[in-house]
């Protein structure tokens, strides 16, 4: 692992969530604060998206030094437009916290206390990789709503991303 593809890795995994976001925010908020079923993470596309923005928030914070309560919900966002309007802050601060990083950072030990009060020590570079992984499992389960409600979205895969963005 090194500075420069966790770099690559966060600006898919912005790409990504803009993508699948940007469909989502197009079928309007009726849509988006529909609940779909018991078997999602997070019933709504909204919470989804609520949950992807809570969860990044949250490791970013740690990565700088402070111990959030808790994660960002659904409830914490009234519109679609809302979320964006942080996340679009998020992604900002998130790319100037990778890009601020140096090789040394990632092997560097990395200690947080969870809302239980736990403290955990681990390497940081795996922990801000988890992240971009994290966001993976969640966009596919926003695909499958989307699927649900309208058809399938298109790709976010990464070779999407490079074909697409890095390639022109």
């Amino acid at each position: 692992m090194s500075v420069a593809l966790l770099g690559q890795l966060y600006d898919y995994h912005h790409w990504a969530n803009r993508r699948l976001f940007e469909i989502s925010a197009g079928l309007g908020e009726a849509v988006t604060s529909r609940p779909m079923g018991a078997p999602w993470s997070f019933p709504t596309l909204k919470g989804m998206f609520a949950h992807l923005y809570g969860a990044d928030a949250l490791w970013l914070a740690r990565w700088k030094g402070g111990s959030p309560a808790r994660l960002h919900d659904d409830e914490d966002f009234p519109t679609m437009a809302d979320l964006r309007a942080r996340w679009d802050l998020l992604e900002s601060e998130q790319r100037a916290f990778v890009g601020g990083l140096a090789e040394a950072d990632l092997a560097s030990q990395f200690s947080y206390t969870n809302a239980q009060g736990t403290e955990f020590r681990l390497p940081l570079g795996p922990i801000v990789q988890h992240v971009v992984n994290h966001g993976t499992h969640h966009r596919s389960e926003v695909a499958a709503m989307l699927t649900l409600i309208n058809g399938s979205p298109p790709d976010t895969g990464i070779a999407s991303y490079r074909l697409t963005v890095v390639r022109g």
